[in-house]
């Protein structure tokens, strides 16, 4: 299964708190943090709600 490479790129400040708890569930605590997830709908899901504030590259 694909992996996708997610890195928080945007400051908590000021956002809405379901905003931040789903950069939260995805292991994003800090701008510049990376992580690495699995491919698949829910977190495609989260990635979606929080798009302007993620980078999100596709690993092989």
């Amino acid at each position: 299964m694909a992996q996708l490479e997610i890195k928080l790129k945007r400051s908590f400040i000021g956002r809405k708190d379901d905003q931040i708890a789903t950069a939260k569930a995805l292991g994003l605590r800090k701008i510049g943090q990376s992580v690495v997830r699995e491919d698949n709908q829910a977190v495609r899901g989260m990635i979606n709600k929080i798009p302007f504030m993620l980078e999100v590259k596709e690993l092989n």
